[in-house]
């Protein structure tokens, strides 16, 4: 009977080694031993007694921590830069770095705003697959006053990178005359690559600032600039239902 097994990238993710993706290739790499033989056959169930190694180090069931951050931008959203510019992972505690925490996701250098961090390789990969459609909200400081439009193109969809975007909500939060500005709220449900950036270039409203203000129901309230704090037990539970 395997009722009690588990996928071998799951326990792995589950221990803090990786997130479930970089987990598997890790696996592909040969670089996991099941009880001291090599294993590369991805779904391949082990049990809780079974011995587990990477790069022959025994794995440990580590204690699951979430956080959320503020980020600022002019910093990479990484674990580590072979060329040693400023990482997310310099605005973390020492000790909460032991912990192995990596971010969820990506943001741009440029980009500021909700970044949450795990060394939960499950719920990354749940809140990282891409059928997931989870909203996340951008306040957009964009560069000219917006029209009807263009709004309604960022709504139903734009095109971007040959693939048509899904669709989006948008509220108007400023007009700058003065300064021939508009600061939209642009909620989508996607994440890709400078998504935010590409839609209101597309439109012909470039964004000068942006900054994510949730990421579900993880909002930035009483976090400052470069501060970050662990997410509370029902956050975490409301991330797991996303």
């Amino acid at each position: 009977m395997d009722d009690n097994k588990e996928r071998l990238q799951k326990v792995l993710a589950s221990a803090g080694v990786a997130s479930r993706r970089k987990c598997e290739e890790i696996i592909q790499e040969g670089r996991v031993k099941v009880n001291g033989e090599v294993v590369t056959v991805l779904g391949t169930k082990v049990s809780k007694k079974d011995m587990i190694t990477v790069d022959d180090k025994l794995i440990q069931k580590e204690e699951l921590v979430y956080y959320v951050l503020n980020k600022p931008t002019g910093y990479l959203t990484t674990v580590s830069d072979p060329k040693n510019r400023r990482t997310v992972m310099d605005l973390i505690e020492p000790e909460d770095k032991k912990k192995r925490i990596f971010p969820i996701g990506r943001l741009d250098y440029d980009t500021s705003g909700v970044l949450l961090f795990t060394n939960d390789g499950n719920l990354s990969y749940r809140l990282t697959r891409s059928n997931k459609e989870i909203e996340k909200t951008y306040h957009a400081r964009l560069d000219g006053i917006i029209d009807q439009t263009a709004v309604t193109r960022l709504i139903k969809g734009v095109m971007i990178d040959g693939v048509m975007t899904k669709r989006a909500s948008i509220e108007i939060l400023d007009i700058d005359k003065k300064n021939n500005s508009t600061l939209i709220a642009l909620t989508i449900t996607e994440g890709r690559n400078r998504q935010v950036r590409k839609m209101c270039e597309t439109v012909g409203f470039p964004v000068k600032k942006l900054k994510r203000v949730a990421f579900g129901t993880i909002t930035l309230e009483g976090l400052t600039v470069g501060a970050y704090r662990p997410l509370k037990p029902h956050e975490i539970k409301k991330l797991y239902s996303l």
